[in-house]
């Protein structure tokens, strides 16, 4: 993906917005549940911050000294990990290395998640059981079964659930999916998403856990195999029982950013091809647009209509010819909204009891798109998706990729 902002350096930017102060709203007060009414005007939030890793710690900085929202404490299984962030924070803030314990905590009101995804599920749904808000990094699960059981919980317990698919915050995102959608570039034929790399099964062989690891508690859900440093900290996302690879670790962002410039937010495509020798896959939406997606050499996502064509990524915006993007929005075109950073959207949206620009509904439809690509290509052939009910259609092989068993005693 040439001339790709990180997601790092992404993020890093994002948090570096919330510490400037971006106006903060008013939000619940501590310790008590959030409600249809709204909050009060000068209360605070308290924010528990699940996962300490690399991204985990990115949007600790954010909060680290913020006196409306304070991180008040912080839970990973790798101690190195968790007594980083305390210390980043100071001696008055909470330290579990079992999220449970964090959830239950009367001073949490809110949580951050940045867990390896094979516990995305778990700990969202545990922390919506509990009457705490939720921003979830992406992607927003392991499984398509998994998405649709967070969604289902945010909405039980009322819960704001932001996904942390950050290119939704970002002015060349919105700008791109308005005129695509306002029709600058005429009837879309296809969308062009260069993101590619599945996960594989793990055959790493066993090492010794590094001291202070608590290795079963990081295997959690997952199925038992043991330590490898291939894992831990960094590439987990290579391998089958943790992650989709780049095709859900990726493709959250640049399948979601097709989703919304397709108006898709809540569906998907009916088909699915595999690569057949081909570094893409194809998905076929029900009004005859494809998306491919794969080694295309486009620059991020590039939508293709009958009069144009507009490419987008993180710092890129062209459009082919320039004017299709010269005039200004008119009263007929669609404007999307916009955020003022995604971390402050979701605090924002904690105030209002409103859904963030990413609301778990939306991660769980685009994740839905990336584990649709990875079940293609795993199995090599068509899959047939019915949107609506979302299900796949006649193929019970296929299906069993829905969902997987977790390992006990860990269920949702």
């Amino acid at each position: 993906m040439a001339d790709r902002v990180t997601r790092r350096r992404f993020l890093s930017a994002s948090v570096r917005g919330v510490a400037l102060g971006l106006a903060a709203p008013a939000v619940v007060r501590s310790g008590a549940i959030a409600t249809e009414s709204g909050p009060s005007a000068n209360d605070k939030v308290s924010v528990g911050f699940i996962g300490l890793g690399g991204m985990g710690s990115g949007h600790l900085g954010g909060y680290a000294h913020d006196r409306k929202y304070p991180a008040v404490a912080v839970c990973d299984v790798d101690t190195t990990n968790r007594e980083r962030a305390r210390a980043s924070v100071g001696p008055e803030c909470g330290k579990h290395n079992d999220y449970r314990e964090l959830l239950d905590r009367k001073d949490v009101d809110a949580v951050v998640i940045a867990v390896p995804d094979h516990w995305h599920a778990l700990t969202a749904i545990r922390a919506c059981e509990a009457g705490k808000d939720v921003y979830c990094e992406k992607p927003l699960s392991l499984t398509i079964r998994q998405a649709r059981a967070m969604a289902e919980a945010a909405r039980r317990y009322a819960r704001v659930f932001q996904t942390g698919s950050q290119q939704r915050s970002s002015e060349e995102f919105r700008k791109a999916c308005e005129l695509v959608r306002s029709g600058r570039i005429g009837k879309i034929s296809e969308v062009l998403v260069n993101v590619w790399g599945s996960s594989r099964p793990c055959a790493l062989p066993a090492e010794d856990v590094p001291a202070g690891m608590d290795w079963d508690r990081w295997i959690g859900p997952a199925p038992w195999r043991p330590f490898n440093k291939g894992l831990h900290p960094f590439n987990w996302r290579n391998y089958r029982d943790f992650s989709g690879g780049m095709m859900t670790d990726w493709g959250a962002h640049h399948l979601d950013i097709a989703q919304w410039g397709l108006g898709m937010d809540g569906s998907g495509p009916v088909e699915i091809l595999p690569p057949e020798g081909k570094n893409h896959v194809t998905y076929r939406y029900e009004n005859g647009i494809v998306v491919k997606c794969g080694e295309l050499g486009v620059n991020g996502v590039q939508f293709v209509g009958s009069s144009g064509r507009i490419t987008v990524n993180r710092g890129y915006f062209h459009a082919e010819p320039a004017e299709a993007a010269e005039e200004p929005l008119g009263p007929g075109d669609v404007r999307l909204p916009e955020s003022p950073g995604h971390h402050e959207d979701w605090r924002r949206s904690i105030a209002t009891r409103s859904r963030p620009i990413c609301d778990v509904e939306i991660g769980a439809r685009s994740v839905t798109v990336c584990h649709l690509g990875n079940i293609a290509i795993w199995l090599g052939r068509k899959i047939r998706w019915d949107p609506a009910r979302e299900e796949i259609i006649e193929d019970a092989e296929a299906a069993r990729w829905l969902d997987r068993p977790m390992r006990a005693p860990y269920h949702i």
